[in-house]
């Protein structure tokens, strides 16, 4: 399970250190993919292959499952942790994530995410406002 907040940095070459805590659960090979909320998402292998389970038994007929599965598997990439613990993030999934210096990267149960550290804080600003009411709503998944 992954859970905790880091901040690190993108290198110059695109490169990020993904935090030690969450290098052994990711493997060495690990999916990394747009994620909701203008963030990426990281899955360890066999997550991600329950994932894609899933999303190929959504039905192709219709409309919102075939943009939610192009979306996520056309920025999808295997990642490969170098002899330091970096990973290199492509390009346009930098851009998509506004990942251009200082980054946030938490870990959220099964996957890890990487934020645009500013974006990040915007976010859990906006959320910790509402927490209680979020809390609320959670009620009724039985949480």
């Amino acid at each position: 399970m992954f859970m905790g907040e880091f901040q690190h940095t993108v290198d110059t070459k695109g490169r990020i250190i993904v935090p030690a805590k969450f290098r052994e659960d990711l493997g060495e090979r690990f999916v990394l993919t747009r994620g909701l909320d203008q963030c990426l998402f990281g899955y360890p292998m066999e997550e991600w292959r329950l994932l894609e389970e899933k999303l190929k038994k959504l039905p192709l007929t219709k409309k919102d499952a075939r943009a939610f599965t192009r979306f996520f598997f056309s920025g999808a990439v295997e990642c490969e942790l170098d002899k330091q613990g970096r990973i290199n993030i492509p390009a346009p999934l930098r851009k998509y994530a506004k990942l251009e210096k200082d980054v946030a990267i938490i870990g959220v149960s099964g996957r890890i995410e990487f934020w645009a550290e500013s974006e990040w804080n915007s976010y859990f600003d906006e959320s910790e406002e509402s927490f209680a009411e979020i809390a609320e709503n959670m009620l009724d998944f039985d949480i």
